[in-house]
């Protein structure tokens, strides 16, 4: 296609104004991915939430106002614009919905996001030169918006595409929802209802012209009642518009050679910056300063991350080995107080921090060299993406997006070490595989520096995406 095609990205977090996690990874990379295409002019659409700083707000201009109706109420709109790094950002104004802390949440999430959708198509009008051809929403807070434009807004050459970054967490409302905040046309109500109540992802894959996830494994685990939490039917009723996608990382933010995080900036060429940076993080932490393997984990402590597998077999590990476990994260109590606990318990071995701290986990990615990603499902995953651009070598479970972006090196080939099963032991077998091949320095080497050549950057993905694109409009 020659025309210059017109993407509208909405997304309910991104990086770096606001973000929770993956999606907000995403949205902050992807757009400037596709704007880097030819024939691509991609823009993100985004709430304007209070957490917002200064800083960003200073350099946004206002577009106008109006009005956006929630079924019997009407409520304000405004909307600002700021160019950063290549994107032009819109941010809707809302105080009363958005100006609150955190970005999710609260007893009015449905509404909220509802209102969100409807916004996004209220503000076209005030947009100087541009309508966007496609309107490419993101998880469940944006899954009104293809279900808006089939059933109230019906804007002629305008199509819809929607991603599933996680589908555990869908918008299941109650069946007064409609009445309550949707204000969809009676006869769209089918596409929305599932089992006795509301599901706003349902009407999402239901409506959009093309559906997205983020890696291709996942896309073809979500057919699968284990993975699917209760939509494979829905999956497989939509399967000829289904695409998966995986996501790539920032190569920019996440780079040893340049990390002004780290103690000491390396490369594949030179690995001496990361013996350096081990070091600094063995006397940070109070560890001892030795050459023996640092096992790693950065991830959130729930039951879907393998938290159970890792509480299983650590204490074993620490016990036999001469190892060091080094764990940055923040999730359920029970997971938490096993790191407390297992700190405690190998005090010259441990360091469990509990809480979220971004550069610490630079720090982390550079002194270590494995990383844990046991998960039970796993959508995409960067974290094994970032490991390897750090030379903190992966081992993961063979789910999602950790099967399509990691491959088992134990026979000599690969980037990572990989186990089948959910399984307590298949993970310790994998963690005595990668003890036993570090202590071939020279192997344990090629393997670092394989890794480091490894471009996970978003360059491929926005092929993919952009092909997608061109083909949704082609019908």
């Amino acid at each position: 296609m020659n025309k210059k095609i017109n993407i509208l990205f909405a997304t309910p977090e991104c990086v770096p104004f606001a973000n929770s996690g993956g999606l907000g990874e995403v949205a902050g990379s992807l757009p400037r991915a596709l704007n880097r295409k030819r024939n691509i002019e991609c823009r993100v659409i985004m709430p304007l939430y209070g957490q917002i700083a200064d800083e960003y707000r200073e350099k946004m201009t206002f577009l106008g106002q109006g009005i956006v109706g929630v079924t019997w109420r009407e409520q304000y709109v405004g909307l600002f614009e700021m160019r950063y790094q290549g994107v032009t950002y819109y941010f809707i104004d809302n105080e009363y919905y958005f100006k609150r802390d955190g970005l999710y949440g609260h007893y009015d999430d449905g509404e909220r996001f509802a209102y969100f959708s409807k916004a996004v198509f209220e503000i076209l009008g005030i947009i100087p030169d541009f309508v966007p051809d496609i309107i490419h929403a993101n998880d469940w807070q944006t899954a009104m918006i293809p279900v808006y434009q089939t059933s109230l807004y019906k804007r002629e050459f305008m199509q819809t595409v929607f991603s599933i970054h996680n589908i555990e967490y869908q918008g299941y409302y109650g069946i007064s929802a409609f009445e309550d905040f949707l204000g969809v046309p009676d006869n769209y109500h089918h596409v929305l209802k599932f089992e006795k109540g509301v599901n706003l992802m349902k009407g999402g894959i239901e409506c959009a012209g093309m559906v997205s996830t983020v890696s291709p494994t996942y896309g073809n685990e979500l057919k699968d009642p284990f993975f699917s939490w209760g939509m494979e039917e829905i999956i497989r009723r939509n399967e000829h518009k289904m695409r998966g996608i995986l996501n790539g990382i920032n190569t920019s933010l996440y780079n040893p050679e340049k990390d002004p995080d780290i103690t000491s900036n390396y490369s594949a060429k030179d690995l001496t910056g990361k013996a350096e940076c081990k070091s600094d993080l063995q006397k940070s932490l109070a560890l001892p300063e030795n050459d023996n393997m640092i096992i790693t984990m950065v991830s959130r402590l729930v039951a879907a991350k393998g938290m159970d597998l890792v509480r299983d077999i650590m204490d074993s590990i620490l016990d036999k080995y001469n190892v060091q476990f080094v764990m940055l994260g923040t999730g359920d109590e029970e997971y938490e107080n096993f790191f407390h606990g297992l700190e405690a318990r190998h005090p010259d071995k441990a360091r469990c921090i509990i809480k979220f701290d971004a550069a610490m986990s630079h720090k982390i990615y550079a002194g270590g060299d494995v990383l844990l990603v046991p998960s039970r499902s796993e959508p995409c995953g960067l974290t094994q993406m970032i490991g390897c651009r750090y030379g903190d070598v992966p081992i993961v479970r063979k789910t999602g997006g950790l099967a399509d972006s990691i491959t088992d090196c134990t026979l000599g080939d690969g980037n990572g070490f990989v186990f089948d099963s959910y399984d307590s032991g298949e993970l310790y077998g994998a963690i005595v595989r990668a003890i036993e091949l570090y202590q071939s320095k020279k192997n344990w080497k090629k393997l670092v520096e394989h890794d480091l050549k490894i471009d996970f950057g978003w360059s491929n993905s926005a092929n993919q995406y952009r092909e997608m694109y061109e083909s949704l409009l082609a019908r």
